[in-house]
Parts: C-alpha cells; sequence; structure tokens
C-alpha cells in the first residue's frame, strides 16, 4: 500500500479523535490556498469563516462558533494544538466514548466562544477568535476532572499525576490573560470551565453530549431516506442441504475474527507492529 492509502486505512479505522485531527490539517491546508497572504505572511481569515467578537457577525453567521475551533494563525499554532489534543483524547477516550468526545468538542467550542464574545463586549474591544484551544483545553481538563489522581509519563520528567500537568498549564495561561492575546486566554478558560462542567453533570446523569448526538442523527436521518425494498416472496426448497448456508456464516466469522485480532493488536503495539499483508488485509475489509 502506498501512503495515500496508509492515511485512508488510519482516518477510517483511528476512531473520532484522529478524525478531528484530520479536520483540523484539512482546513489549514484549505486556508493556505485562500487565506493566506504570502507577502505579509500571515491569515486573514473573514468574519464569515472566524469568530468576530462583533455579536452582530455572530448573529448574521453563527456557525462560526463551530468552524473558528478548526481554523489556525500558523504551522506551529496547529502542531501544539493537535499535539496536545493527540494526548488528551487518549486520555478522555480511556474513560468515554467516541460521540461523547465528539459533543465535548463541538459544545466547549460553542461555550468558548461565546464567553469570548461577551467578554469583549464588555471589555468594549474587536477582535477575531481562531483555533482549537479552547476545545482541547476542555477536553483535558474533563479528563481531570474525572481522573485527577491519574499518573501519566513525562520525557525527561517521569510520573506525574495528571491534575498537576493540568494545573501548570492553566497557571501559565492565566498569567498570560493581560497579553496582547486576551481573547485567546478567554476562550481557553472558558473552555475549561466547561470540561469541568460536562463531567459534573454528567457525573449527575447529564450528557450534554447527547445534543450533538442527537442533531447528526436528524441531518443523517434527513438526507439519507431509507431504502423501501419491495417485496418478495421466497420460496423453501426443502432438498436444499442445510449446511451450504451455515459454512457462509463460519467464513463471515473466521474474517470477523481476524479483523478483530489485528485491531488487538493495533490498541496494544500501535498502528506501526502489523505486517503488510495484515494492512492489506485490513484495508480490503473496509472497503
Amino acid at each position: 500500500m502506498n501512503i495515500i492509502d496508509d492515511i485512508k486505512l488510519q482516518y477510517k479505522i483511528g476512531g473520532i479523535a484522529n478524525r478531528v485531527i484530520y479536520w483540523n490539517v484539512a482546513a489549514f491546508l484549505i486556508s493556505l490556498i485562500f487565506f493566506y497572504q504570502y507577502r505579509e505572511g500571515v491569515f486573514q481569515f473573514p468574519n464569515w469563516i472566524c469568530l468576530s467578537s462583533n455579536p452582530n457577525d455572530v448573529l448574521y453567521f453563527p456557525y462560526t462558533l463551530l468552524t473558528y475551533a478548526f481554523l489556525h494563525s500558523g504551522f506551529w499554532h496547529l502542531f501544539f494544538n493537535m499535539m496536545v489534543l493527540n494526548f488528551s483524547s487518549r486520555l478522555f477516550l480511556t474513560f468515554f466514548t467516541q460521540k461523547q468526545f465528539l459533543g465535548l468538542y463541538l459544545l466547549s467550542a460553542v461555550f468558548a466562544g461565546l464567553a469570548f464574545v461577551v467578554g469583549y463586549y464588555f471589555l468594549n474591544l474587536n477582535s477575531t477568535l481562531v483555533g482549537a484551544s479552547a476545545a482541547v483545553m476542555a477536553i483535558l481538563v474533563a479528563t481531570t476532572t474525572y481522573q485527577p489522581l491519574m499518573e501519566i509519563r513525562l520525557l525527561l520528567v517521569g510520573n506525574v499525576k495528571l491534575w498537576h500537568l493540568t494545573a501548570v498549564i492553566l497557571l501559565l495561561d492565566a498569567m498570560q490573560f493581560l497579553s496582547d492575546n486576551i481573547g485567546g486566554h478567554i476562550s481557553h478558560l472558558a473552555g475549561a470551565v466547561f470540561g469541568v462542567i460536562y463531567i459534573k453533570l454528567l457525573q449527575n446523569g447529564t450528557d450534554l453530549s447527547n445534543i450533538v448526538s442527537t442533531v447528526i442523527d436528524f441531518f443523517v436521518n434527513l438526507f439519507q431516506p431509507s431504502k423501501k425494498t419491495p417485496f418478495k416472496k421466497v420460496h423453501v426448497n426443502p432438498k436444499k442441504p442445510f449446511t451450504k448456508s451455515t459454512s457462509k456464516i463460519v467464513v463471515k466469522d473466521k474474517s470477523q475474527q481476524q479483523i478483530d485480532e489485528i485491531l488487538d493488536k493495533i490498541s496494544q503495539s500501535g498502528y506501526d507492529a502489523l505486517t503488510a499483508e495484515e494492512k492489506e488485509f485490513l484495508f480490503k475489509a473496509g472497503k
């Protein structure tokens, strides 16, 4: 398989966290084509795609409360956000589901975006906001709220408790609150607050991610109407041996068993541990 097939396969089997990372990278590459000013060396995002602090712009383009969370102002902005997202998503998905991850990512982006708009309105400031930092912070803080004493191993540092790492990140963010990027830090802290709110409500029996799941299911069902299959009369041939249909089930079970064994191997040793034959089999099975 070539590198394109490898990317396609990892997109299919990598889970929602990998897909969110792919979406962010894809949005960055598209931004380079349409919104990057090569003479000035900066991105210039229009108000219909980034999040403006002007409430009128938000009312006119309400979807920007989501789109801004997939845009980045530079390569290093994207790189560090995706590094932290990859790290925090692995921890989050240890305890929660794929749907809960996507729900938290999107809802925290909306919550942090609203906090940015409201904060700038009262501060009488005007600016725009891009970046996944607030949503990433929500994922990290939510995991920390749920399992603060979880131990993680950091390079050159050793084992530390998760809440220690999160506290340092939040402290560094708070120390820069009065910097030039005050809007970014407002959204970061708002994302952290939403992460705490999400876990506390979840522990009390309210899963906010169901809002996102319901909306997604609605649009999926809207654009994919159920197909009506015509009634067909089935004729049973008593002379046909039953063993033939049984053999098909056995073959299907063996194939599924091989897929499960490969996925177990990925979860334990990573995708790179697969042999070329296993990668090829998994790629064909995903088609």
